[in-house]
């Protein structure tokens, strides 16, 4: 049994206690009271879910297992002379909730080598979707080819105790993580580069820098693929990729369907994709301005522009988050350093100074600041990924240590499936008192 596994062993049978005994005793005490608004608007704030591998704070944003972004960038192990953390380290601390040292860390590296040799015909798969397929597609079926490979799925059919699901579970997710990478890689190159042909990885570098390394990119791409998948592993359970990732393994399929689905979600305009909708928009204010900075009075009037025009700010608001996130200030202290002389960049810094007030002013945003997407993007087209589409496979990387960690704990703490009750249109209408003679249609 690895280092890692020996420890979420032991993590695993502290923990399962304290959930049977709220069950036991607490079962029937009530946890939140449900608004009509909710029920109609998506189950928006109902708390109806249980992680403890993230939870987002609105005042200081996500919390990877009680520690802060800056508390996890600033003690997790880094690689000698690298800014940003190990990711196998985050992945160590998402499932045991302890920070690894960098011996432990690098026991998972070479833990993860050993797990990331992908099958031909996995390949083959990818090979398949013609050129102008969009990657996240490619992904998700890449993910679903997987299934095969299935370490639970074998167990399960031979009969084990509920007890053991999450130890077949560790090996699947630990398995699909360390090929993740490789496989988003691929498709990169295969879509957009294919003249660079196969690139395989180098055994002596860690995840964040074999992902750099065979995408063609030289340092610091290194830092920004870890700091990427970082800071996108994982948002709490209710967002649509890790909710569809819980939802799916709930029901006790393995997690190549369950990230299949959670990609599916993350795919979709409302979640994913809104990193490149904001570079979209800030290269339309530059074709607007002629390529020219603008003064803050011309910024302020195409943002009042937009506003008017019904449209939102892209990158800016949060449902949860009150002030800046702390993932957008992380990656703008790194182009501050690194790349603050890029033009884009440049638009991103002057309308962070302007679009807060603008917003307050508007009066119809909960929260004014910028979120992770305001700058995510603008870093990619810096380092030569310039394709919009690909950006949502390097989300999905990152999103799938959070949603895979979680899998893991579910099977662990015997969570059951999940079954929401749905209600109909006219029985709403009666909890509120309208007479249905009252209604128009």
């Amino acid at each position: 049994m690895s280092g890692l596994k020996e420890k979420l062993y032991e993590k695993i049978y502290e923990h399962r206690p304290r959930t049977t005994r709220l069950v036991k005793e607490f079962g029937e005490n009530v946890v939140d009271q449900v608004k009509v608004s909710q029920v109609i608007g998506g189950m928006r704030g109902i708390k109806s879910l249980v992680t403890d591998i993230s939870y987002l704070d609105p005042l200081e944003g996500i919390r990877y297992r009680g520690f802060t972004l800056p508390e996890v960038l600033n003690q997790l192990p880094k690689p000698k002379g690298a800014e940003m953390p190990y990711v196998e380290g985050l992945y160590y601390l998402l499932l045991t909730g302890e920070i690894p040292t960098h011996d432990e860390v690098i026991n998972l590296m070479i833990d993860f080598n050993n797990r990331r040799i992908i099958p031909r015909y996995v390949w083959d798969v990818i090979d398949s979707f013609p050129s102008g397929s969009h990657p996240m597609a490619i992904l998700s079926a890449a993910v679903m080819s997987l299934e095969r490979e299935s370490h639970f799925n074998v167990l399960y059919k031979q009969g084990m105790s509920k007890m053991d699901y999450w130890d077949p579970t560790y090996e699947d997710a630990t398995n699909l993580i360390a090929k993740m990478p490789l496989i988003g890689a691929y498709i990169y190159n295969k879509l957009y580069h294919p003249e660079k042909g196969h690139l395989y990885p180098d055994p002596t570098l860690d995840l964040g820098a074999n992902f750099a390394y065979m995408m063609g990119k030289d340092k610091p791409y290194d830092d920004v693929s870890r700091m990427y998948f970082i800071i996108h592993a994982d948002h709490e359970s209710g967002n649509v990729s890790a909710h569809t990732g819980h939802l799916v393994a709930s029901s006790l399929s393995d997690i190549y369907y369950a990230t299949s689905a959670m990609i599916n979600g993350l795919a979709g305009p409302l979640h994913g994709l809104a990193n490149q909708e904001v570079l979209r928009w800030l290269q339309g204010l530059m074709k607007q301005m002629g390529n020219k900075f603008p003064t803050k009075d011309e910024l302020k009037d195409y943002v009042w522009d937009t506003l008017n025009n019904g449209q939102v700010i892209p990158g800016y608001g949060h449902a949860v988050l009150r002030k800046t996130d702390p993932r957008y200030t992380v990656q703008r202290e790194f182009c501050l350093k690194h790349m603050p002389n890029d033009d884009l960049f440049k638009y991103v810094d002057a309308l962070y100074d302007v679009v807060p007030d603008i917003l307050k002013e508007h009066g119809k945003a909960k929260n004014p600041w910028p979120n992770v997407d305001a700058q995510s993007g603008v870093l990619q087209w810096h380092y030569g990924i310039t394709q919009y589409d690909f950006y949502t496979v390097l989300f999905a990387i990152g999103r799938s240590f959070g949603v895979l960690s979680n899998i893991i704990w579910d099977r662990a703490l015997g969570y059951a499936l999940e079954r929401p009750k749905s209600i109909t249109t006219n029985m709403i209408e009666k909890m509120v008192g309208i007479k249905k003679d009252l209604v128009t249609t």
